[in-house]
């Protein structure tokens, strides 16, 4: 119809056919951070805000969200993802948060830790709205992608 990839001929949405596709090793890394007030941030970073410990909640959640990518975004495939991982650095108000995802397969895995990073970040918010409820979640964004025919690929490039 188009060239666009997840359209049919008559246009209707479809999941793109990556059977042919060679298998290659596959990464991604996908970031963002959240600002709040200095006593939320320390309360975040050692474990005593009232809902428990934050970055231990948000690393599983990322983790569990990049398993459902594929359940949460319509024309992603659903992957049996080999790694994913949840990393926080302290900022000056911030904690930044960086998510990677990697797999042998067909089809990349870009998706997979976005949607990584945003929930661990969405549960950093939950796990500290009582505390800050003005925190902002900024920045959310793909940093690095490694395999498939487009090959490495880092932000800035």
């Amino acid at each position: 119809m188009n060239g666009l990839t997840h359209l049919d001929e008559t246009g209707a949405a479809r999941m793109v056919d990556v059977s042919a596709k060679p298998e290659t090793k596959r990464s991604a890394m996908a970031g963002g951070r959240i600002r709040m007030r200095s006593d939320a941030l320390e309360a975040m970073l050692s474990g005593n805000v009232p809902k428990g410990d934050a970055l231990a909640t948000a690393r599983i959640a990322g983790i569990m969200a990049a398993k459902k990518t594929g359940e949460l975004i319509p024309l992603c495939h659903p992957l049996g993802l080999e790694s994913v991982t949840i990393d926080f650095e302290r900022e000056s108000d911030a904690i930044r948060v960086t998510a990677t995802a990697g797999l042998t397969g067909r089809t990349g895995v870009e998706m997979e830790a976005m949607t990584a990073a945003s929930v661990a970040l969405l549960t950093l918010y939950d796990m500290g709205k009582a505390l800050d409820r003005g925190m902002v979640i900024e920045g959310v964004r793909l940093l690095a992608k490694t395999g498939g025919k487009s090959g490495k690929w880092h932000a800035g490039d």
